[in-house]
């Protein structure tokens, strides 16, 4: 059904967004809400730094207005919303506090809470941030190999892989914790879209070996099936975001890229969500919510509605916002 892009083209729901971590929302119509009160837990896939415009509570968890919980919150208009998700997050974060800025993200759950999204695992043992930085750092030396795949082979088998395994018990765990602290929740374990292509190379992008590419690919394509057992495993919803973002990597060209590349942008922080992909994956959501399969040309449009509206915000950046801005990316050096 993917209806999320066109109520935030014609302004759906009052939304307070930028101040308090509790946020009740008000629907358009008298109607009761279908949820009660929906939490979302994650990461900065979730959370979207830099996507226009950024919460400041806390700030340097790099929340954005338009990631895809609060576009999902404007479309079902629960009597209360609350995004906890934070830049740097793992699962770890789900009980224990993750700095001085961000509290236990378990924090947020009540007995009545009864829809939860989480989107959590790529930061786990560190396996994107390793992909990232160690194939960027290896590419020079072997540009058309696969440097990378043969850092991590290690007695026969692949040090990620071996980690994601790993990660995939843990985000189970985490979801048995939401279980007890929320029985009545309806629980949405949100995989991560498509980064890199499935064949081809922008090393001006992703600044990976010619090789590696498809290794990249085979890791977070291994991650996002660890991530879908465990949602299995614990008797819960996995939404898949990687299939439905297929030609909208971070090579895409002509606007069409749903993931920032190596570059700091005005819309995005480097690898990460741009505000398309936010809109996308929402649209995916609520289809999902609907019991239906998601609608990718819907999806699409949303995309593309939800970039020309973070344009139009960028140039409406004021004082405060560029403020924000800059703490962020001075506080994370890596985004």
């Amino acid at each position: 059904m993917g209806r999320v892009g066109a109520l935030r083209r014609a302004g759906g729901i009052a939304l307070s967004v930028l101040a308090g971590l509790s946020l009740s929302v008000v629907p358009a119509a008298a109607d009761e809400p279908a949820y009660q009160h929906y939490v979302a837990l994650g990461d900065s896939f979730t959370s979207g730094p830099l996507i226009p415009w950024m919460r400041l509570d806390p700030l340097l968890c790099g929340r954005s207005t338009n990631n895809y919980p609060a576009l999902l919150a404007r479309e079902l208009g629960p009597a209360e919303f609350t995004d906890v998700s934070c830049g740097g997050a793992d699962t770890t974060d789900m009980t224990s506090a993750q700095d001085w800025y961000s509290g236990p993200q378990f924090d947020a759950l009540t007995p009545e809470t009864d829809l939860v999204t989480l989107g959590i695992g790529g930061n786990d043992s560190s396996v994107f941030g390793d992909v990232i930085a160690t194939c960027s750092g290896l590419r020079a030396t072997d540009p058309v190999g696969s440097p990378c795949r043969e850092h991590f082979a290690v007695d026969g088998g692949d040090d990620l892989v071996r980690r994601i395994e790993i990660t995939g018990h843990r985000v189970a765990e985490v979801v048995r914790g939401v279980q007890e602290r929320s029985p009545r929740a309806r629980i949405l374990v949100i995989g991560y879209p498509r980064i890199v292509p499935p064949s081809g190379y922008c090393p001006d992008v992703i600044p990976i070996a010619d090789g590696d590419y498809s290794y990249a690919d085979e890791i977070e394509q291994q991650l996002n099936a660890a991530i879908a057992g465990a949602a299995e495993r614990t008797g819960v919803t996995f939404v898949d975001t990687y299939g439905p973002s297929l030609g909208h990597d971070a090579c895409a060209t002509g606007g069409a890229a749903w993931i920032n590349g190596q570059r700091l942008s005005p819309f995005a922080a480097p690898y990460h969500p741009f505000a398309s992909a936010m809109a996308a994956q929402a649209s995916i959501i609520a289809d999902v919510l609907d019991g239906e399969a998601p609608d990718v040309a819907e999806a699409e449009r949303a995309a593309e509605r939800a970039t020309e509206d973070a344009a139009r915000q960028a140039e409406r950046t004021d004082a405060h916002q560029a403020s924000a801005r800059a703490q962020l990316t001075a506080h994370h050096p890596s985004w």
